[in-house]
């Protein structure tokens, strides 16, 4: 029970003849609980757990909300998304399948730099409107929580915009929304064969910039051959440590450049990726607390073979989070439902590995996890009502939604 309750204390909305998920680690699966309440007041969980133990001064509440034996989970999380960006790499894909290769497609003006181009084109409200239309599929499957990062911008406008438009998303929909700014992306073209000087701007002008407009939360980088190295993405860590923000890494994706180790030496919420990531690499993030997200979109659609080293992960307890890493060129997808079929299809999670991904672990990644992520007193009433038979049924089916309410901060959104 909230320890904060009283006698005035006023019951909104209580839940009953539901079957909880409360994904709150314990003995039993899920956190299950058969014969389940919730209770709700002020935009919080007041109570959740068995019926038979509901507190009397639970039951009077000012609405009575018969689920009909649906299963209710935390609001769903999607802890790694790029959606805000302009224009499409439909033709790319469409090239590569045909045997070009990604360097070719790249010196010819494709990849990251097409989408930062087309990126670059968009006013605010068109890139308000284009994102949305990707948020709302994400929406309707139960996401109550999405990460948002900028970085096909590349410049300081565009950057701003990029970040400026996630924070409407979080104002103009029924979504928590969490920025990061993720400038130390690519290589602009107005910087070729210059990365450090891109790095000086990245450091010294833009993102002191969006630190004093308040619009990122964290700060990632993509530490890679074909991006950024170790010493310059430690830069931008460094820049960001003084600016009091949370860093993030894109890591081991491609190759082992150490990466995770880097995320761990900075505290990192997250490395993201990590199919090259060493036991090493795995050590030091859980010595660190640096939680894991593993991006199987980006696996599949790049028809990836290297899995990511989930044995490590669970061997040395790294909490492992799922996403969509929703982005036009290595992972155009706008399902986090069908992540967890491909994270147990793939990289052989097990179904509540997989819900743990997008819920208590995912809230974990951004930093959320005092308020998000369980069904718990005193965290927010963001949950999801579900026409299925067993949690498990989340990862085991694709293709389909069986989403039939979604709560957010109390309220009914859908």
């Amino acid at each position: 029970m909230d320890p904060t309750f009283n006698a005035a204390t006023r019951i909104e909305d209580l839940y009953l003849n539901a079957r909880l998920a409360t994904m709150v680690p314990g003995d039993e699966p899920y956190g299950a609980v058969q014969d389940g309440a919730l209770a709700v007041s002020g935009g919080k969980i007041l109570y959740a757990g068995p019926r038979n133990r509901l507190p009397d001064a639970f039951r009077a509440a000012a609405r009575t909300r018969d689920t009909g034996g649906a299963w209710i989970t935390p609001g769903l999380i999607d802890c790694h998304t790029h959606l805000v960006y302009g224009g499409s790499r439909a033709k790319e894909f469409e090239l590569r399948l045909k045997g070009a290769t990604y360097e070719a497609i790249a010196r010819a003006g494709g990849g990251i730099l097409s989408t930062v181009k087309a990126t670059r084109e968009l006013n605010e409200e068109t890139l308000l409107e284009q994102s949305a239309r990707r948020l709302k599929p994400l929406l309707a499957e139960g996401v109550t929580a999405v990460e948002i990062k900028s970085g096909y911008g590349l410049d300081l406008e565009t950057e701003l915009r990029m970040l400026r438009v996630a924070r409407r998303l979080g104002e103009e929909y029924p979504v928590t929304v969490r920025t990061t700014f993720l400038g130390a992306h690519a290589l602009p073209p107005e910087y070729e064969g210059r990365s450090d000087a891109y790095i000086d701007l990245v450091c010294r002008e833009v993102l002191p910039r969006v630190a004093e407009e308040e619009l990122a939360d964290a700060v990632d980088g993509f530490c890679e051959t074909i991006a950024f190295t170790p010493v310059q993405v430690e830069r931008v860590f460094e820049t960001a440590r003084k600016l009091g923000l949370p860093v993030k890494l894109h890591a081991e994706q491609l190759s082992d450049q150490g990466g995770a180790a880097l995320a761990a030496r900075y505290s990192a919420l997250s490395a993201d990726h990590l199919e090259y990531a060493s036991e090493d690499g795995v050590r030091a993030m859980a010595g660190a607390g640096t939680s894991a997200v593993l991006l199987p979109g980006a696996f599949y659609f790049l028809r990836e073979t290297r899995l990511p080293p989930v044995d490590h992960l669970r061997r040395h307890g790294v909490p492992i989070a799922l996403a969509t890493d929703m982005n036009p060129g290595s992972s155009p997808a706008g399902s986090l439902l069908l992540m967890l079929n491909m994270a147990c299809t793939l990289f052989r999670l097990t179904p509540e590995e997989a819900l743990a991904g997008v819920t208590r672990n995912a809230a974990r990644a951004l930093g959320l996890a005092g308020r998000l992520g369980t069904l718990e007193a005193e965290k927010d009433a963001d949950f999801v009502l579900w026409d299925i038979e067993e949690p498990a049924e989340l990862a085991y089916r694709f293709g389909f939604n069986p989403c039939t309410g979604v709560v957010k901060a109390g309220a009914r959104v859908r």
